[in-house]
């Protein structure tokens, strides 16, 4: 794992070095192993890097290939050794000692531009080919690591970070307003939906999924990995479907438990983490070493005021997973004392632009801070899950039979599923026929643009056009997703790489403050394919939801957790509580907002003082699912963004 730099000289004059250097030193405030760089008269490259893999220890980066005049610097781990070994014949002798990044170069140099395909991971990485005067670069299928680069008439820079491309000279830190009206005018958690873009307007991202060559100084930008389902995979049954499951599952878990360090994991009381840590445990106990769960809990004084199928406090069901497991050391942290609004400066610095997920910020970061005091290298989640390994809505499989008039498969499938998760087979009924054929019912459609304020201010709106480049990536007006279809939503997540860049980016780069690396295997491309690939009735049937991980775990799991389907987990509903010491502090900067006017010029100033109009003298824990203080914080955010990094 490392954080990477560059610069190539496009044009024929020779580089600056100094520039190089500038970056390098910028990347100083994380911490390093080792730092090294190398540079012929066009190319500098650089490697600040944290050593997590037992073949990285000693790893020289950036290396230069003296026999076929090939350097590589990489951020990178690859999952797929072994499959690489035979690909590219690596004798037997040096398959334990050769590094992830030796077999990128290899992989280049066999595969050339079509290598990322061959290369199953997390990785970013730079080759300098030095025969063909190329400079080539991917970004995993996923974005798991950043690649920001600037380039012009002259020179291309790069970093796995944006502060270092900021610092060289010519490089202005100008807003990016298309950028911004996109964030503002999505309402979900998606950033933008245009993968290249950053908050500036001259640096960019590669995308997820993405390859890039700079050939006589036309820069070329390639998609070379497109998920979409393809051919259902026909088994003859239930427990073939389960142990083809279960064998890629393992292959995906294993290979991310590749560290000199311990092995720590994010444990909730799901499925998603519980099979994750499940199949780690086992592995681990071969090994001779335990699995070190980390858990998040909300603080003792809060008060639950959640539905009773919501759990914001997940310890039963994860002490449950830890006993039948076993081999597990596990730790449930509180938190006390932070909060959301307090941690905004730091994540603003941590993340380089604004973000959305501030109900959970002080966790995820608290989480890297926890396992990086324990010494963990690799911190296993299941983030990806809910689209792949425990994917699976009963309603909107059952919606699909009642559709296709398949009545009697789908009354023998409600007679189960209302007694496994207590629901009314006749309220159930009225539901489905409801979503099923609603111009039977004359239900007007509900404009979900109330349910979440219309945030960005209308003439930015439409200064930016930026509603219509929405609707190029099907969303509608609000910022919400056209289609109500889950089976297309689920479809577009994986076909538009927009999708993954929010939640990768917080990874990677709290991963390179505290030297460990979030691996999640339901994020596998070998699993994903597989997922994609099966029949929905695989995970749908006898009433049960997400059914193909629940038959998958069975004795993997308590069936506490594996037949739960009444209650589900639920995290940040404590934000607002844990505010309560720092609520004037949050007002008092609420007002300081409202009477500057150059944050309206983006933000709709009706919406943020109706917002404001709502904050009372002292908290409510319940205005944590209120989306005027959703959006208040949104503000707030931005505000401090626009004011101190732009």
């Amino acid at each position: 794992m490392s954080a990477i730099a560059g610069i190539y000289q496009v044009n024929d004059e020779p580089i600056n070095l100094e520039h190089g250097k500038k970056l390098m030193k910028e990347l100083e405030t994380f911490p390093a192993d080792d730092v090294q760089s190398w540079n012929n008269e066009r190319v500098f490259l650089g490697c600040h890097a944290q050593w997590i893999t037992p073949e990285s220890k000693g790893e020289k980066l950036p290396y230069f290939d003296h026999e076929r005049k090939l350097a590589i610097t990489a951020d990178a781990i690859i999952d797929n050794r072994e499959e690489l070994y035979e690909r590219l014949q690596v004798d037997k002798w040096k398959q334990k000692e050769i590094t992830d990044s030796e077999l990128i170069l290899l992989s280049y140099h066999k595969w050339e531009e079509d290598s990322p395909k061959y290369l199953i991971g997390d990785f970013a990485f730079i080759i300098w080919d030095e025969r063909k005067r190329k400079l080539f670069g991917a970004r995993d299928f996923s974005g798991s690591r950043t690649l920001y680069f600037n380039y012009n008439q002259q020179t291309f820079s790069f970093c796995s970070t944006i502060k270092p491309l900021l610092a060289l000279p010519k490089i202005e830190k100008k807003l990016n307003e298309q950028w911004l009206a996109q964030y503002l005018a999505i309402v979900g958690m998606i950033d933008v939906v245009e993968a290249d873009a950053t908050p500036y307007k001259e640096i960019f991202q590669l995308p997820p999924s993405h390859s890039f060559s700079i050939v006589n100084g036309k820069l070329t930008l390639k998609q070379y990995c497109l998920l979409k389902p393809g051919e259902s995979l026909r088994l003859k049954s239930n427990l073939e479907y389960v142990e083809a499951f279960q064998e890629i599952f393992q292959q995906a878990v294993s290979s991310r438990l590749r560290t000199y360090h311990d092995v720590g994991a994010q444990l909730s009381g799901g499925l998603d983490s519980g099979s994750i840590v499940s199949f780690a445990s086992k592995l681990l106990k071969l090994e001779g070493k335990k699995l070190h769960t980390l858990s998040y809990i909300p603080p003792q004084d809060f008060k639950d005021f959640t539905p009773n199928h919501l759990m914001p406090d997940e310890t039963p069901f994860i002490k449950a997973t830890v006993q039948h497991v076993g081999n597990i050391s596990d730790k449930y942290f509180a938190f006390e004392g932070r909060e959301p609004f307090s941690e905004i400066d730091s994540f603003l610095e941590i993340m380089e632009m604004p973000y959305k997920f501030f109900e959970n910020s002080y966790w995820l970061k608290g989480m890297f801070e926890k396992a990086h005091d324990q010494k963990i290298g690799v911190l296993l989640n299941g983030g990806r899950g809910n689209l792949s390994i425990s994917w699976g809505s009963a309603f909107d499989y059952y919606v699909t039979l009642l559709k296709k008039l398949k009545l009697v498969h789908l009354l023998k499938e409600l007679k189960q599923y209302s007694q496994k998760a207590g629901a009314s087979r006749l309220l159930l009924f009225s539901a489905l026929s409801r979503e099923a054929f609603p111009f039977l019912y004359r239900v007007p459609q509900v404009d979900s643009s109330y349910i979440f304020p219309k945030m960005i201010n209308p003439e930015f709106e439409k200064k930016t056009n930026v509603i219509e480049k929405l609707k190029d990536h099907g969303m509608d007006g609000t910022g919400w997703f056209a289609t109500t279809n889950i089976y297309e939503q689920r479809n577009q997540h994986f076909e538009d790489v927009f999708h993954w860049n929010a939640s990768n980016t917080i990874a990677s780069k709290l991963s390179l403050r505290y030297s460990l690396w979030k691996r999640d295997p339901s994020n596998d491309l070998r699993v994903i394919r597989f997922c994609l690939s099966l029949p929905e009735e695989q995970y749908v049937q006898n009433g049960l939801d997400r059914a193909l991980i629940r038959r998958a775990t069975e004795s993997y799991l308590p069936d506490k957790v594996r037949l739960n389907q009444k209650i589900s987990g639920v995290q940040g509903a404590d934000w607002v509580h844990r505010m309560a010491p720092v609520w004037g502090s949050f007002k008092k900067e609420l007002q300081e907002m409202i009477r500057d006017n150059q944050i309206f010029e983006f933000i709709n100033d009706k919406v943020i003082r109706e917002a404001v109009s709502k904050v009372k003298e002292y908290p409510n824990p319940e205005s944590a699912t209120d989306p005027h203080f959703k959006i208040l914080m949104r503000a707030i955010i931005v505000h401090r963004f626009i004011k101190n990094y732009t």
